[in-house]
């Protein structure tokens, strides 16, 4: 019996009342999925910049030295936002005179700077029993080692599988909650999906308890997903949605 098991089955017995009847060991399969994304770095605008986008746009200027005597800030200041904000298409030079682009305009009124950043490319897991990607515990130092893995889950749904596509809604929030950087008030956000590429199929261990309470006097089941680290709510609540009425008539007629 591993280390891991016997850790939560001591858990698991630490109230008095409950006893486990059936222990079981099955895998989950877990497709890997890369996706090649475009990030975009979104902060609140500064007011520099909305001042300079302002200036843009009520009146004609040729050049950084203009805006620097208008708004009485040191020229190298100006000159080095109008370079960015010409970099990532807020503003353009169209007849000698700075412009506000489609994009410029949109961020002002909005009054959210997003610059777009280098594409970037992550490994994603999808678990056809939860039909969802799970977030992977990296930190899990208990796993266990299988001479042989044990036998697949007996509620697997072959046709989910055996799936490739994913909603871009779906691949997007799964992006998100793996890589939620924040740096002050700027926010690394997922502005477009470029490529999702469905390789693998590996099988990741869960271990299954069937406990009996004997003061309330119920059958459940808790089950340990490895690949998560922790309990699954969503395979016991499964499990229990599909053999509860067999609990009963096992463990207590």
């Amino acid at each position: 019996m591993s280390k891991l098991q016997q850790r939560l089955m001591r858990e698991l017995q630490q109230n008095r009342n409950i006893k486990i009847v059936k222990t079981a060991e099955w895998c989950i399969p877990i497709r890997t999925v890369d996706v090649t994304y475009e990030p975009v770095r979104r902060s609140t605008m500064d007011v520099l910049m909305t001042m300079l986008l302002l200036s843009i746009q009520e009146a004609d200027f040729s050049n950084a030295q203009e805006l620097s005597e208008l708004l009485l800030v040191d020229p190298l200041f100006i000159e080095d936002l109008v370079s960015l904000m010409i970099r990532v298409n807020l503003v353009r030079n169209e007849d000698d005179f700075y412009r506000l682009t489609e994009k410029g305009q949109r961020q002002l009124e909005r009054g959210i700077f997003e610059e777009e950043l280098e594409k970037e490319t992550s490994t994603l897991y999808f678990s056809p029993c939860h039909q969802s990607f799970l977030t992977i515990d990296t930190r899990n130092d208990e796993y266990d080692e299988y001479d042989e893995l044990p036998e697949l889950y007996r509620y697997i749904d072959k046709e989910a599988e055996q799936q490739e596509q994913f909603e871009e809604s779906m691949v997007i929030a799964a992006l998100q909650e793996a890589d939620e950087e924040e740096e002050g008030s700027s926010q690394k956000v997922i502005a477009k999906i470029v490529q999702t590429e469905a390789q693998q199929i590996n099988d990741s261990p869960c271990l299954e308890f069937v406990l009996y309470d004997k003061e309330q006097d119920i059958v459940f089941v808790r089950v340990w997903n490895t690949l998560l680290n922790q309990w699954d709510h969503h395979l016991e609540q499964q499990l229990t949605d599909k053999e509860q009425l067999t609990w009963r008539e096992q463990y207590l007629s």
